[in-house]
């Protein structure tokens, strides 16, 4: 296949039906890493979208990007939440303050031929109300030295490298590259999650583990991850995989309605929804329109979980044997409300499920 250089490009569908054929084989356990499925992302030049041409990439703009995670998602959740995990390593290599990192570890992941994932969630959402920091940086003559915990890293046990966050006894933070192979650095199995078990989301331990001068990308300053780009968390990035994932929801419905008329009038009402936060979205990405994050992802949470539950309903009993994708869906869905998830999005999506105003 060649290299996919646009959104629109037809080989972007071709790799997203084959993408939806390898979905439905995927489980719900750590065990089921979605390799051909990455596999063929690399081999379709997924992974230079996200890399500046300088760098050697295609350098795409959100807005393409965007376009193209709405297809991809809706093909297979799971292998484009990996992707974005990649991607978030891959560019804060590329914009990081590292040009060794850059040169020795590049190449490698636009390619494909090497897998690289990010570990900081500890430095936005997860166990950021804990005294003490779940990884911890501290100086050494030659660069930090790590210790503690990364709760929530997607694919640790199949990466080569990881960008880690990481707090010093001041507060400051650092961003760092960290091979896996280092002395100190182990990758506990996976939890079985209760969807997208297959990204192998679970914990990285550092055990004094030495990271080079030369490895830091960014820090140590405060809130390392408010600034730059890639990597981020709570944004429009989240949310476009919930719509996509709507989408998927919404196609099977419709081919469901071309039999059964009743289901015709519930369809176009989440359909509207949908084109609308998409029109919001794409405007948003290409600099056209504002877009509320909070509201957007509020909205794009409450339409996941309703379309999943409403292709359950449509499939009646055979979406509730295991292997039918409306109950993925279902499961997978449920996935955007532990996410990235700030508290102001859980409270609002509260609100809603208890009927009141929020």
């Amino acid at each position: 296949m060649a290299a996919i250089s646009t959104p629109e490009a037809p080989q972007l569908l071709e790799l997203c039906a084959e993408l939806a054929r390898l979905s439905d084989q995927l489980k719900a356990s750590p065990d089921d890493w979605p390799r051909e499925q990455l596999k063929l992302c690399g081999e379709a030049g997924v992974y230079e979208w996200f890399v500046p041409q300088e760098f050697g990439g295609q350098g795409w703009s959100d807005g393409d990007i965007y376009r193209a995670y709405l297809r991809l998602a809706a093909a297979c959740l799971t292998t484009t939440f990996v992707i974005t995990q990649r991607m978030g390593a891959s560019h804060r290599i590329a914009s990081g303050g590292s040009a060794a990192a850059r040169s020795q570890f590049l190449p490698a992941l636009i390619s494909g031929d090497r897998f690289a994932t990010v570990g900081v969630s500890h430095l936005t959402t997860s166990g950021r109300h804990l005294k003490r920091p779940l990884l911890r940086a501290e100086p050494a003559e030659d660069g930090f030295i790590l210790d503690g915990l990364s709760p929530w890293v997607t694919g640790g046990e199949h990466a080569d490298l990881l960008v880690l966050g990481a707090t010093l006894e001041d507060g400051r933070e650092i961003l760092a590259v960290a091979p896996t192979d280092l002395p100190g650095l182990s990758t506990p199995r996976s939890a079985d999650l209760v969807g997208l078990g297959a990204s192998c989301t679970g914990p990285v331990r550092c055990d004094s583990i030495r990271l080079p001068a030369e490895w830091i990308l960014a820090g140590p300053k405060e809130n390392v991850m408010q600034r730059g780009t890639g990597a981020s968390t709570g944004g429009l990035q989240t949310s476009v995989l919930a719509v996509g994932l709507a989408s998927a929801c919404l196609d099977y419905i419709r081919d469901e309605a071309a039999r059964r008329p009743d289901l015709a009038s519930p369809l176009e009402a989440m359909q509207s929804e949908r084109d609308q936060l998409k029109d919001e979205l794409i405007s948003a990405a290409d600099g056209i329109g504002q877009c509320n994050l909070q509201d957007f992802r509020v909205r794009a949470n409450s339409l996941a979980l309703r379309s999943s539950q409403a292709s359950l309903a449509a499939a009646k009993g055979a979406g509730y044997v295991v292997g039918h994708p409306a109950g993925r869906w279902c499961q997978e869905a449920l996935f955007f409300l532990v996410w990235s998830c700030p508290q102001t999005v859980m409270n609002a999506n509260m609100c809603e499920f208890a009927g009141i105003e929020s």
